[in-house]
């Protein structure tokens, strides 16, 4: 079973859900928009990616520009940060098992089928 942390508004989640469904991998779907991350799950999901909060910062985003960039935080600000500001997450994450990873490009989610 694949999870995918999805924003249906961008194209790049967009292109890895129909990566997922083009594959015919069972799966669910996490609109992480509207159903918010808790910390602990903000902190799983970082484990499984094997990244630091930082590491999944969407730095395109105005919110960053105008609040965050050049600015040092430790990583429990970071993902707090990230907790308020749940647009800043790099999108789609999937998930299966114990790991993850940012499909971008879609393609990556291959490293979870094997």
């Amino acid at each position: 079973m694949f999870t995918i942390y999805h924003n249906p508004k961008c194209a790049k989640s967009r292109a890895g859900l129909n990566y997922i469904k083009e594959k015919g991998l069972e799966y669910q779907v996490i609109e992480y928009m509207k159903n918010i991350l808790s910390r602990k799950e903000l902190k799983d999901l970082l484990m499984k990616l094997n990244k630091g909060p930082k590491e999944i910062i969407r730095t395109q985003e105005d919110v960053y520009k105008e609040k965050f960039r050049n600015k040092n935080f430790t990583e429990e600000e970071w993902i707090t940060i990230l907790l308020e500001n749940p647009k800043l997450i790099q999108r789609p994450i999937v998930v299966s098992g114990y790991k993850a990873v940012l499909a971008q490009p879609a393609e990556e989610i291959e490293k979870l089928m094997k």
